[in-house]
């Protein structure tokens, strides 16, 4: 899942990104709000995680811009109060949640995840490609009921291709769905990632490769149980 941080103060913003990459999430960071304005408009985001109280373009006024994209990008608000009439106005913005400073980062976690959840279209708890089973919430991986360790962008790689339900995923999407704005997009990392999963899951393959257009989990090899 793709995060944005607008929170001005540094050194905060920087320990959630390290936290939530550590949970396997890209994260990108905006230290103002016009900042997390112009990341929002050109890249889709499961999440913001936004601060209210910002330079530049208010927190408030960033949230109104997000909900009025009508993207499906959710919105958890920051702010040093707790106060119920707090919490009521960032809500009546159009944010999703609201956590007030300091939080517990588990807190945070597991509500981001929630938000991601809504944020894109309904998938099984379990991703499932004939003897392959993802467990997205677990983060585990098995073949044939054998564990097979992955990478964080391995993971993601997999877990993006098995929610398609046989549709072609781009490189490009790849990119931007599991990598952060850091990635360098004229580098083979996404083809040297499918590589090296494909190795580890072994034969027989469940990733096509679509010339010129990308890579897929097809169809036949999935399994909703029915």
């Amino acid at each position: 899942m793709r995060i944005l941080i607008v929170e001005d103060e540094q050194p905060l913003a920087e320990a959630v990104a390290r936290g939530l990459r550590r949970e396997g999430m890209a994260v990108d960071i905006a230290l103002t709000g016009d900042d997390g304005h112009e990341k929002a408009s050109i890249t889709r985001y499961d999440v913001v995680v936004l601060d209210r109280d910002l330079p530049g373009m208010s927190g408030d006024e960033l949230c109104r811009e997000i909900v009025r994209s009508g993207q499906l990008t959710r919105v958890i608000m920051l702010t040093a109060s707790g106060a119920v009439e707090e919490r009521v106005e960032g809500l009546s913005l159009g944010a999703d949640d609201y956590l007030a400073k300091p939080f517990a980062f588990a807190e945070l976690v597991a509500r981001v995840r929630a938000l991601a959840r809504r944020a894109t279209p309904v998938t099984p708890p379990i991703l499932v490609a004939g003897d392959v089973e993802l467990d997205p919430a677990r983060r585990t991986v098995t073949r044939a009921g054998r564990p097979v360790e992955l990478t964080r962008k391995e993971f993601g790689v997999l877990e993006v291709l098995l929610a398609a339900s046989g549709s072609v995923v781009s490189s490009e999407e790849l990119l931007e769905r599991v990598w952060d704005e850091n990635a360098d997009p004229f580098t083979t990392t996404v083809r040297v990632t499918v590589m090296t999963l494909r190795k580890k899951l072994g034969e027989p393959g469940i990733i096509d490769t679509v010339v010129g257009s990308g890579y897929r989990v097809p169809v036949a090899n999935r399994s909703d149980g029915g």
